[in-house]
C-alpha cells in the first residue's frame, strides 16, 4: 500500500470544514484538521464552533488538532484595523495570522502541505487567501494547496453534510467586529 501524503487544513468552523476534508481524503491525503481561530467571540461561540469541528472529525476519521485560544494574539494582530469594514485589511490580517499558525503547525510536524476551509465560503475571495497562503507557503519553504472547495457546489455538498450530522451552524463570520 502506497503511503499518503499528508495535509494540514485550517478549519474555522465544522460548516466550511466538511466538504473539504472528505474532498481531500478522495484526493488521497491524510487529513489533520488544524482548529486555531483566535478570532472567534465570545469564547462560547468558539467552544460550539470548537464542539462541531470535533463531531465532524470524529464522523469523518480525521485527526483534529485543536490549537491554543489566543484572543489577545489576535487583538494585537489586528490592532488599528477595528473599523475595516468586513472583507476589509483587517480580514486579511486575520486570515494572515491564522495561516502563519497553520504554516508553523504544518512545519513542526514535517508536513510540507497546508490549506484552508475558510475558501468554501461563498463571502471569502479564493484569490485573495490563495495568495496570503501562498507568501507564507514560500516563508515556511511549504506548500500551500490552493483548491477553491467552491467550485463542484462544494458550499452545497459542506452545508449537507453539516446538516446530516447535525452540527451547530453559526449566523456570522466570528469576529466581534462581524457582529456590526
Amino acid at each position: 500500500m502506497q503511503k499518503k501524503d499528508k495535509i494540514v487544513l485550517h478549519t474555522c468552523c465544522a460548516i466550511c470544514s466538511g466538504y473539504p476534508v472528505s474532498y481531500l481524503q478522495d484526493a488521497g491525503y491524510q487529513v489533520y484538521s488544524y482548529f486555531y481561530n483566535p478570532n472567534i467571540f465570545p469564547e462560547e461561540e468558539y467552544l460550539r464552533r470548537l464542539n462541531a469541528e470535533r463531531i465532524l472529525c470524529s464522523n469523518l476519521g480525521c485527526e483534529l488538532i485543536e490549537a491554543e485560544y489566543e484572543t489577545d494574539k489576535y487583538y494585537n494582530f489586528v490592532k488599528g484595523l477595528e473599523n475595516e469594514p468586513e472583507k476589509g485589511k483587517r480580514c486579511d490580517k486575520c486570515f494572515e495570522l491564522r495561516l502563519i499558525k497553520t504554516a508553523e503547525f504544518a512545519k513542526s510536524m514535517e508536513i510540507n502541505n497546508f490549506t484552508t476551509s475558510i475558501v468554501i465560503s461563498p463571502h471569502k475571495s479564493f484569490q485573495k487567501l490563495t495568495l496570503i497562503g501562498e507568501e507564507i507557503a514560500k516563508k515556511y519553504n511549504l506548500n500551500y494547496v490552493a483548491i477553491d472547495f467552491k467550485k463542484k457546489d462544494g458550499f452545497l455538498k459542506t452545508n449537507k453534510i453539516s446538516r446530516e450530522l447535525g452540527l451547530y451552524r453559526q449566523n456570522y463570520c466570528g469576529c466581534k467586529f462581524s457582529l456590526r
